[in-house]
């Protein structure tokens, strides 16, 4: 509000003072204090309290929002530009930090600071990604950035359930146009048991750990989780569950939007194909965009070059026919025109691109045992999907070993099995870098989970299954599942059966302006191209027992749960197909490893020698594990385990270890055994005597000197060098020292009295 002009020459008018102290009201408010639009809410889910809260945190972002759950908070920001760029995709940055202070704790690098994020942050982002992007409105091409700020962590509910639930409030509160809400809850299962959102130590015992988002109308958005070889009916158990858990987090956060919710800014639609440009193409191309895609000799390869050439000329001609259209528009219709065609053959004629059944596998084939060096080894082909899986062992210090923040929020503190994904550009017939992005981070931890399951509860090793995608046309993450599994029995690692993994795909009709489904079809064993086309990308892993990883990747703003349960029921008969073709290769663990594999034995000393074995600073095992390859770890007290990359280095290191304690090996006393033994110091509590020369001298108290009370051994002439019998009494259990006696030698002669320092005898 501009400054009033006061023009009356009235001293003191009212009407003058009245429009200055308004003009002074409002010029001055403090917009900070303005509580207007801050909310929160409070419910309870399950046996704990959740509790949304916006308006008072962050409230420069267009959307801002605190969830909390029991003593767990994450604060979720999201941030949209008001101008869209040349890209014709959603460019969503999800940001998911573990800060060590929200844990009480300071990190542990040497900057003492958060560094780049982990590889559990980096997991998480992508699943709030995923249950977020398919929600944002078609032609939203907006960069949008959403943060995840832990703020405190109680060690018992982790916060990736609480940030997704915490982001979606964040977008519903701000003007950035989306469809949603969503909400995301964690499923488990103990016994019979299905329960919402379970703390950290009932998930310890639980046969499943799920995360689901789903949205309005029990539609599920977003699958991640894995299993203990869990039965069909009760994931389809836990999952209704977790779907029906759902909605009362939606019902809250549309009740916090419809109290403090900006209204959605005006977003432009996708701009209408033009009519007679969309009938050119169809003139020109629909038969032989037809002929392609029922062209069965077709690889990934050439099917792609096809359509590319038959696009490139067709674009020519349509822009001859209308040159006042734009090249780019003329491209994105023909492109439209192509999925259109893709999916309808599949929907109206059950027609896939490569001439399969829906329901049908690709061809597989299998090898094992593929070279000699190698501990295990695997080559894994379902139709143009070919993975190499190799299996490395080595020590137990070799384990994977969690920050301490990622073990707070829920990560295993120590893992000594590991799954690396690699995917090389020339499995597509490309070129590039390479290297470990958010997406092979991603695929290698799923193909992990779907594997962990089958594998012995303790090994004596830290086992590196690495999965290389030498060809790719889809779904090579469970093609790593099935090639890793016959890797891990072809190494001779005792799983509990084996494992395979399968996509199954989703095409779907919806009704004009609507996103009412009205036709459907489930695919079996997805290809590259069906993934790009459809609507649905679900990975799943599973044993004869029961289910052990799936993830589900949707485009759609969510998916009925009966199309949910109908891809399960499928990847389940389809797993079980696989599992029969890959046990004509190998069915069972090989009874022994190969002659290249390594060897582990367990070495047990007691405590006067294992400072021998280490050596100074550990010296000795440093220099054994130089020289041999051998690495020697702590087990327990009393033990060591022993590694070895082979026999031979093996039995060397036996041989140095051997030789150690033999130049310094202690003669056995008798308990009870009466010793002649030689004094080599006189100190004010006690003498310390002299047995043998490979024997630390051992203290003699002043109260076993005598049967008399002495306060010190000069008062019996004692001196170093004097001879002293005395009777020897074991070890010490509390702190394994040598115990021994003089005074109860004062009574009657006793005839056996031995004498281990052949130099003393000599004397005598």
């Amino acid at each position: 509000m501009a400054a009033p002009l006061v023009n009356c020459r009235v001293r003191e008018c009212r009407k003058c003072m009245s429009l200055w102290l308004r003009y002074k009201r409002q010029a001055h408010t403090n917009p900070w204090k303005d509580t207007s639009s801050s909310a929160e809410f409070e419910f309870e889910l399950g046996d704990r309290v959740f509790k949304f809260s916006t308006g008072k945190l962050a409230r420069f972002a267009d959307g801002a929002a605190v969830a909390q759950f029991g003593d767990t908070s994450v604060l979720v920001t999201a941030v949209s530009q008001k101008q869209g760029g040349p890209q014709s995709f959603l460019p969503l940055t999800v940001d998911f930090r573990q800060k060590a202070a929200a844990a009480g704790r300071i990190p542990t690098n040497y900057l003492r600071r958060e560094l780049g994020p982990s590889e559990r942050e980096i997991l998480t982002s992508r699943v709030i990604d995923r249950s977020l992007r398919p929600l944002f409105p078609p032609g939203f091409y907006y960069n949008t950035q959403v943060i995840c700020n832990l703020l405190a962590v109680d060690g018992v509910n982790d916060p990736d359930i609480v940030s997704i639930n915490a982001a979606s409030a964040a977008l519903a509160v701000s003007d950035i146009p989306w469809n949603g809400p969503v909400a995301a809850v964690r499923v488990g299962v103990v016994g019979d048991e299905v329960l919402i959102n379970p703390t950290r130590r009932q998930l310890q015992r639980s046969s499943l750990n799920l995360i689901l988002t789903g949205t309005r109308d029990r539609k599920v958005v977003m699958l991640e989780g894995e299993a203990d070889r869990l039965s069909l009916y009760k994931v389809e158990q836990a999952l209704s569950q977790g779907v029906k858990a759902t909605q009362t987090i939606i019902e809250k956060i549309s009740e916090l939007q419809a109290k403090v919710g900006k209204p959605k800014r005006n977003v432009d639609p996708p701009k209408e194909q033009p009519q007679h440009v969309v009938d050119g193409i169809k003139s020109l191309a629909l038969n032989h965009v037809r002929d392609i895609l029922y062209n069965n000799e077709h690889d990934k390869i050439s099917r792609d070059q096809a359509l590319k050439a038959l696009g490139e000329s067709v674009i020519t001609d349509v822009k001859k026919s209308f040159p006042d259209e734009d090249e780019i528009l003329i491209s994105a219709c023909y492109q439209a025109f192509v999925k259109k065609v893709f999916r309808d053959l599949i929907l109206d004629e059950d027609r896939r691109c490569d001439g399969r059944a829906l329901n049908q596998l690709r061809d597989i084939s299998c090898a094992v045992d593929l070279y000699k060096p190698l501990h295990g080894s695997a080559l894994f082909q379902r139709g143009q999907t070919q993975v190499l899986c190799t299996v490395t062992f080595d020590s137990l210090d070799s384990a994977f070993k969690s920050d301490p923040i990622s073990v707070i929020t829920g990560s295993m503190k120590e893992k000594n099995f590991m799954l690396h994904y690699e995917f090389p550009p020339y499995a597509t017939n490309e070129t590039g870098r390479g290297g470990v992005g958010r997406r092979e981070m991603g695929h290698g931890a799923l193909a992990e989970r779907g594997l962990k399951a089958i594998l012995p509860e303790e090994s004596d090793f830290t086992t590196r299954l690495t999965s290389e995608v030498l060809e790719s046309n889809g779904s090579s993450s469970m093609a790593s599942v099935c090639g890793g599994s016959m890797a891990l029995m072809d190494a001779g690692v005792p799983v509990k059966e084996a494992a395979a993994g399968v996509a199954m795909g989703l095409i779907t009709r919806t009704e004009p302006g609507t996103d009412k489904i009205t036709h459907h079809k489930i695919l079996t064993d997805l290809l590259g191209i069906e993934d790009y086309m459809g609507d649905m990308d679900f990975k799943m892993a599973a044993t004869a027992t029961g289910l052990t990883a799936i993830q589900a990747d949707i485009k759609l703003p969510g998916v009925p749960f009966f199309m949910i349960i109908k891809a399960l029921e499928g990847g389940f008969a389809a797993s079980k197909q696989i599992m029969e073709i890959m046990a004509k290769t190998i069915s069972a663990p090989r009874k022994t490893m190969k002659t290249s594999g390594p060897v582990t034995e367990k070495l047990e000393l007691d405590h006067s020698k294992q400072t021998r074995l280490a050596g100074i600073g550990g010296y000795n095992i440093k220099k054994i594990k130089s020289e041999t390859g051998v690495t020697i770890t702590r087990i327990d007290e009393k033990s060591f385990q022993m590694f070895a990359p082979n026999i031979e280095a093996m039995a060397e290191a036996k041989e140095m270890i051997e030789k150690l304690m033999e130049d310094q090996k202690e003669p056995d006393l008798d308990f009870g055994a009466i010793y002649t033994g030689k004094i080599v110091e006189v100190k004010d509590f006690g003498v310390m005597v002299e047995l043998h020369p490979r024997l630390k001298p051992i203290l003699l108290h002043n109260s076993q000197l005598d049967q008399r009370k002495v306060s010190h051994a000069s008062s019996l002439g004692m001196e170093v060098g004097h001879q002293i019998t005395v009777k020897y009494f074991g070890r010490d259990p509390a702190t394994g020292t040598h115990r021994i006696s003089r005074k109860v030698l004062q009574g009657p002669p006793i005839p056996l009295i031995r004498n281990l320092n052949p130099k003393s005898s000599e004397q005598q």
